[in-house]
């Protein structure tokens, strides 16, 4: 499924509009000025990540997940590179002793809290200025090779054929942090999601 360019400048609009408002929110955590950037959104089939994603991640991933219902279903998922997820953990809650460089339960709780900050924000700002009611789960922390986690995309009985991508960078405390952030979804509820961005516009 192809968005047009409408489509995704639109979508890619609503998403920055999102993220500035979810900024202010990390920002009240950190105690320090956080900008988020998205450049743009891209659609993939789930089939495709592998590829997609191949130059941007490697070995093990750390992954926030968020599942959201509602007239849209989906996994609101953030991915970081093992390396990026222990430099944003130790720029969010610096002096905590993370110097060997590994994440440890401390950092996997700041993690989860960057990340039900961040996914529960942005989709549910997205919600409310798309007038989508949304219910949310309880997110998930976890660590594992990337190409473990591309196929398990399952809400009930609906696998989840696409995904909406954006690569997404942490500016804070003079340093960048890059991650990734995906929408998966079923054909239906992107359909749903291209109407109501196709209205809001």
């Amino acid at each position: 499924m192809l968005l047009t360019a409408a489509q995704t400048d639109a979508l890619t609009e609503l998403v920055n509009i999102s993220f500035a408002r979810t900024a202010a929110s990390l920002s009240e955590l950190t105690g320090h000025p956080v900008l988020l950037q998205v450049p743009s959104c891209v659609m993939h089939p789930i089939a495709q990540l592998d590829s997609q994603l191949a130059d941007f991640m490697q070995g093990e991933v750390a992954t926030v997940q968020q599942t959201f219902t509602g007239a849209i279903s989906g996994s609101g998922i953030l991915l970081l590179n093992y390396e990026s997820a222990v430099e944003l953990a130790e720029l969010v809650m610096p002096g905590e002793g993370w110097h060997k460089r590994r994440l440890d339960s401390s950092a996997c709780e700041v993690l989860m809290e960057i990340g039900n900050i961040l996914l529960n924000g942005c989709i549910g700002m997205m919600g409310n200025l798309l007038q989508i009611q949304l219910s949310f789960s309880v997110p998930q922390l976890q660590i594992r090779a990337l190409d473990k986690l591309l196929y398990s995309f399952v809400i009930g009985e609906n696998e989840l054929s696409y995904a909406l991508g954006m690569s997404t960078t942490f500016s804070l405390r003079d340093s960048l942090v890059t991650g990734y952030l995906m929408l998966v979804l079923d054909v239906a509820s992107i359909e749903c999601l291209v109407q109501a961005v196709e209205s809001w516009a």
